[in-house]
């Protein structure tokens, strides 16, 4: 085993220019080496197998917060939520400023349920501290099997930390929805959750209905919608704008390099359009909004969104087993990227009467953000150490 992981390794120094073939040999040597210590010294066994998936497990997480390594139970969940069906909470998560941050609830789920607001940081999970904690250990962590209870620390900007116990359920999301709103007959509202592969064909039925029934003009509806597919936010934003490029993606290959272009046929380029989004609006929405806001084709209302603008290819290792890495980032038509900065609405309106000093958190650094939860931590800690020897006495 040891001898055909080193050969595929030197295989490999031969296939780049960039690194002299002794760099290259030298750090694949380094990595056998530490595999070979750790199989003989390391205090429990180890086979090679086991030691290989957990330096994935470690590498992919450090090139950035959204590549990560899919075992065979992640691979085959992350297929099933792409179809519009998983277990769990109905939570889409990212890490924002290094820490553990809601995108948002889903709908009509278990989170959404218990009042989980897009925002949020979530600073336990049960017993464990999420500061330093993986994307993918924390949502290992959230997953289970449904009708099973789970309690999460909520940090929430104005409130003091609070928990919220949530019963895990079997996610099943209907992913677009269409109303006629009271007192506006003219006028169809469309929610979109999320960008599963049902969308388009979703939306095509209801923009069908609506030109027969004479509407005037559509709200769709993009708050707390987390993303998913590209194809289907390409989809949505063909039905509505009729040439141009509609988004790019650039990476370091060439082949990573691609336009999406508009169509023709089959487009609603007239019926006027009013988008809304907020902090949770993330990646395929980010994209929806910021297309047809670049293209003139709606008007962007509420709060700036997320920033989740790279791009993540799943490639199989085998069967079972995958790797999810960033590849590229987006585009707007403009040229402008959404990694990190979010689509500005054209009017921005906030929730109720909430006072806010700034529409972005850029100046809440990482460190600064770790070490005011990390007290929270502290304070929660001694709290729980002072109960129970109350208890005791």
């Amino acid at each position: 085993m040891k001898k055909m992981l080193f050969a595929i390794l030197l295989a490999l120094t031969l296939l780049h220019a960039k690194e002299t073939q002794q760099t290259r040999l030298q750090a694949y040597e380094k990595f056998v080496k530490v595999v070979n210590m750790i199989e003989a010294y390391y205090v429990d066994e180890l086979n090679t197998s086991t030691i290989i998936n957990k330096a994935l497990k470690g590498l992919l997480p450090n090139l950035d917060a959204h590549s990560s390594y899919l075992d065979k139970k992640a691979y085959k969940e992350l297929k099933i939520q792409t179809n519009g069906e998983f277990g769990g909470l109905g939570i889409v998560v990212g890490m924002r400023n290094g820490v553990l941050t809601v995108i948002s609830p889903i709908d009509d789920t278990p989170a959404y349920k218990a009042g989980i607001k897009a925002g949020d940081i979530i600073l336990k999970i049960n017993d464990k501290a999420t500061i330093d904690m993986s994307l993918d250990e924390a949502v290992n962590l959230m997953r289970g099997k449904p009708g099973t209870k789970i309690t999460l620390t909520i940090v929430r900007k104005g409130k003091k930390p609070f928990k919220v116990t949530i019963t895990r359920g079997v996610i099943k999301i209907k992913s677009v929805k269409a109303y006629t709103l009271k007192g506006y007959p003219q006028i169809e509202y469309i929610r979109i959750s999320s960008f599963d592969k049902n969308v388009v064909p979703s939306l095509k039925e209801i923009l069908k209905q609506a030109k027969q029934q004479g509407k005037k003009g559509i709200i769709i509806d993009l708050r707390n919608n987390p993303g998913g597919l590209l194809n289907q936010a390409v989809g949505t934003l063909d039905l509505f704008i009729d040439k141009g490029i509609l988004v790019s993606q650039k990476g370091r290959l060439k082949s990573e390099n691609i336009e999406f272009k508009a169509h023709s046929f089959g487009t609603y380029k007239n019926i006027p359009i009013v988008v809304l989004v907020n902090g949770g609006s993330a990646s395929a929405s980010e994209i929806v909004a910021g297309g047809l806001q670049d293209h003139k084709r709606a008007v962007i209302v509420g709060e700036k969104t997320f920033g989740k603008g790279s791009v993540q290819a799943i490639l199989p290792v085998n069967k079972d087993e995958a790797i999810r890495l960033t590849v590229a980032r987006y585009y707007l038509p403009s040229g402008r990227t959404i990694q990190a900065r979010g689509i500005t609405p054209d009017i921005i309106i906030h929730p109720g009467k909430v006072k806010e000093i700034n529409n972005t958190t850029a100046e809440i650094t990482e460190a600064n953000l770790k070490a005011h939860l990390k007290a929270e931590l502290q304070k929660l800690d001694n709290k729980k150490t002072i109960s129970k020897k109350l208890m005791k006495k």
